[in-house]
């Protein structure tokens, strides 16, 4: 909501995620397709054609293997997607932070595919199919998507909308933290993530992204990511960010 042409109560909301616990298991991507409906893959389908809002990326270095999760890195500087949609389907909203998918919208020209470095974009390439009794499970909060359109993380916008009524409801403005957490968050058992407001510098999220071992994605193309990854491996850290030794 825009009070006097400015959002009201706004926030900066980031993730937080420690290389060094993450063990790979990939509960983040069951967690995330189940709350988001997003439908169990074609049976021919491969890497590129495969629904995934969260890929897992394993990666050797020097010896050791290290798993990196990926997803939309919600970009804060000319986000990539949002300046090449001929359909304003994509909008940086000012009062989350969050890179947000309007699927009404998207025609499926899949210019944001090409413009994402980060390659955190799918294009549906069928409707949606549901085995026997799984469309009965379906998160009612989430709008399945169609055949056509181009999907992505939205850090679980239904779950921010949850959240708003239930403050609004009771009579307050502000989230409670622990009633915003997206579903990869909670279903991390190595306890990886974190997630919170960056614009709240006493939040986990704030004080994580600010250590020294923290950095992001692709740093040098400066897109200003608010997917803060940590590791105390220095040569996993160059080679993530593209920083020259």
């Amino acid at each position: 909501m825009l009070r006097n042409g400015k959002p009201d109560q706004a926030a900066r909301y980031a993730m937080a995620i420690d290389l060094d616990r993450c063990t790979g298991c990939g509960a983040c991507m069951i967690a995330c397709a189940v709350e988001n409906n997003i439908p169990p893959p074609e049976p021919s389908a491969t890497e590129r054609t495969a629904l995934a809002w969260v890929r897992i990326e394993r990666v050797a270095n020097q010896g050791r293997v290290a798993f990196v999760p990926v997803m939309c890195q919600q970009c804060d500087h000319e986000t990539p997607c949002a300046s090449v949609c001929p359909q304003n389907a994509v909008e940086l909203d000012p009062a989350t932070g969050v890179v947000a998918q309007i699927a009404q919208r998207c025609l499926g020209c899949r210019y944001c595919v090409a413009a994402c470095p980060y390659h955190t974009r799918v294009f549906n390439w069928h409707d949606p199919q549901w085995p026997a009794g799984m469309e009965k499970m379906l998160n009612p909060a989430v709008a399945p998507r169609m055949r056509g359109t181009v999907e992505k993380c939205t850090f679980c916008a239904g779950r921010w909308h949850a959240a708003k009524e239930k403050a609004a409801a009771a009579g307050k403005r502000e989230l409670a933290p622990a009633d915003y957490q997206p579903a990869c968050v909670e279903a991390c058992g190595a306890r990886a993530i974190q997630f919170g407001d960056l614009n709240d510098r006493d939040s986990a999220v704030a004080k994580a992204a600010a250590q020294p071992n923290t950095f992001q994605l692709l740093a040098s193309l400066h897109t200003g990511s608010k997917v803060f990854y940590t590791t105390a491996q220095e040569s996993l850290r160059r080679s993530l960010t593209q920083e020259k030794s």
